[in-house]
């Protein structure tokens, strides 16, 4: 299988001290490119809810809507990890977590990943169980982010970052192939990832994960209106667009 190829490639990486990359993607022509470019890893990520859709939060993105995305993605990829997110209440049941799962895979993703840590020990656990690789994801849980009042840092203290550990570990004890920490405290996020045998992959958890994971739309600029203060951006794609925009409408009028 090759997903499990690659996921025993990631674990290798960790164990080299070998930093795993990956970054969002949600059509064809992003996945590919990606692809080409050499990531390890390509979430098809509920972030399309604001990115792509342009939702308020990930909250509104519905199951049809992954599934539909992570199709267009699968046509392009042919050699990086195809990981899928489980959309808010997909996943409520261990029954109902597995048949979204399935669901998933079906539309090309390779592996699935959904939010939360020792309260989701059930509906990790069953989907492993039904044969479907498993990317954990705790810390910052942006399907609560409406509960929390906005994107917090995580692990600050040390009974956050305790409790933290303890969903890490519960999500490596269900059979996750790596987990993703999200907005957690640098030091914390260390601590994380020297405790477990599963490679970690931060987002905004400073430099002592095992991967890096950012949403491509913030890599490249083609969201300007919200820019999370941890990307560093690397070209400014929405300023380009706009010029070449521009550059038509003055051609085309004659101006």
């Amino acid at each position: 299988m090759v997903a499990s190829g690659v996921m025993e490639n990631l674990r290798a990486k960790k164990q080299r001290g070998e930093r795993i990359t990956a970054l969002t993607a949600y059509d064809y022509p992003t996945a590919r490119l990606l692809d080409e470019a050499g990531i390890d890893v390509i979430l098809v990520g509920d972030s399309l809810g604001m990115v792509v859709l342009g939702y308020e939060d990930t909250t509104e993105v519905t199951l049809v809507e992954m599934l539909h995305h992570t199709r267009a993605v699968a046509r392009g990829v042919k050699r990086a990890l195809l990981v899928a997110d489980l959309p808010i209440h997909t996943y409520d049941t261990a029954e109902q977590a597995v048949a979204s799962a399935r669901a998933l895979v079906g539309a090309g993703a390779q592996a699935v990943k959904l939010e939360g840590g020792v309260g989701r020990f059930t509906q990790i656990e069953a989907i492993v169980a039904a044969g479907i690789p498993m990317m954990g994801h705790v810390g910052m849980l942006p399907q609560n982010v409406r509960e929390e009042g906005g994107y917090k840092l995580k692990g600050r203290t040390e009974a956050e970052a305790e409790a933290l550990l303890q969903d890490a570990r519960a999500v490596e004890k269900a059979g996750a192939f790596s987990v993703v920490l999200e907005i957690v405290a640098a030091e914390t996020a260390r601590q994380i990832t020297e405790a477990l045998e599963i490679p970690t992959i931060g987002i905004g958890s400073g430099v002592s994960c095992d991967g890096q994971i950012l949403v491509t739309h913030d890599l490249i600029g083609l969201f300007p209106w919200f820019k999370p203060k941890f990307v560093k951006q690397e070209v400014d794609v929405s300023a380009e667009i706009r010029k070449a925009t521009e550059a038509f409408i003055k051609r085309t009028r004659g101006a």
